[in-house]
């Protein structure tokens, strides 16, 4: 067991085996509902995944090493107002923000159905967008999908722990609009002034959320008794936590920890989070309460857009009523 973890270590070998074994199984969801209603992280070992740590670092090199036009080709119609995409795409970082990073953001490869609406703000099923010169388009998609695939088997443990069939989340993977992020943290040199944080503290929206890092560390948790405990880079891991949606339908059992990223002076830093979200429609309350209690009748889509405002690339814009973009089917797909 790496000596500087201070997250717990949960081994998911067993879901390398082809056929794992029923009490192996039970052993992990376990182990994962302990972390998880407890500190809300936790560091993942063995993961069933074909890309490296190096593996994964070399798509966000790849991408932040592209010229400035390029990587603005595709850059948020917030940063560039003739571009068309809204919400996935590029974010340049922003100048005297706390959150001092830069990103590019992926959905799924094939778009979601949806009705554009001309007056909506951003389209939360719009399509993927890629600069023409960045060469590692099909490894960024397939990373997409190994970690939308890990993240259900992972929801499938959940819901054992829950005392639900392991299939019980998978209405929740209908049209799911999960975000893959590349992310990079300049280094702060002087003469620029010191900066404590380069991204503030915070929950995450959905589900779940994957997180690979770098070595340069950063990353800190808030522990039940207030105090911010540093979660350092442990060598071939990935770090899970607990989103907002994710606490609530497990009505509290699961905790959405907030976070932040310290800053490293004079060092850059890259990240890749995965965030495991559903499809925007309507989602029910809690396990124990049928879809009738606290949280009944909430548009997931909306709840993202609220949390929008305390985005670095939204905060200045208004997400509020209005910025939905309406799908065929109203419950599970879209925003």
């Amino acid at each position: 067991m790496p000596n500087n973890a201070t997250l717990p270590i949960i081994d998911l070998m067993p879901l390398s085996s082809p056929e794992p074994t029923i009490d192996a199984l039970t052993a992990l969801s376990q182990s994962l509902s302990t972390a998880l209603s407890t500190t809300g992280f936790a560091y993942l070992i063995n993961a069933p995944l074909t890309f490296t740590h190096a593996d994964i670092f070399a798509l966000a090199h790849d991408f932040f090493s592209l010229p400035e036009e390029e990587k603005l080709s595709v850059a948020k119609k917030t940063f560039v107002p003739q571009n068309t995409n809204t919400y996935r795409g590029f974010f340049p970082t922003q100048a005297g923000s706390d959150n001092l990073k830069e990103g590019f953001e992926i959905g799924p490869s094939t778009p979601l159905p949806g009705i554009l609406d001309p007056r909506a703000k951003f389209n939360l099923t719009e399509p993927n967008v890629w600069p023409a010169a960045f060469q590692s388009r099909d490894g960024t998609e397939m990373l997409h999908g190994e970690l939308q695939s890990l993240s259900a088997k992972l929801l499938s443990l959940l819901a054992i722990a829950l005392a639900k069939p392991p299939s019980y989340f998978d209405a929740y993977l209908h049209s799911s609009t999960s975000t893959l992020r590349l992310l990079h943290y300049p280094p702060i040199t002087p003469p620029s002034p010191r900066q404590e944080l380069c991204c503030t503290p915070h929950t995450d929206s959905g589900l779940l959320t994957l997180l690979h890092q770098d070595e340069t560390g950063g990353l800190e948790v808030l522990s039940a008794d207030g105090q911010w405990v540093a979660a350092p880079y442990v060598e071939g891991s990935i770090v899970v936590n607990i989103g907002d949606l994710m606490s609530k339908v497990s009505g509290g059992r699961f905790r959405a920890t907030w976070h932040r990223v310290r800053s490293s002076a004079g060092r850059a830093r890259f990240s890749v989070p995965c965030f495991f979200e559903r499809g925007g429609g309507w989602w029910g309350g809690c396990v124990d309460d049928d879809g009738e209690g606290e949280g009944a009748g909430v548009l997931y889509g909306r709840h993202v857009l609220e949390k929008m405002s305390g985005w670095v690339e939204f905060r200045d814009v208004e997400v509020g009523k209005g910025a939905v973009v309406e799908t065929v089917e109203e419950v599970g797909v879209g925003a």
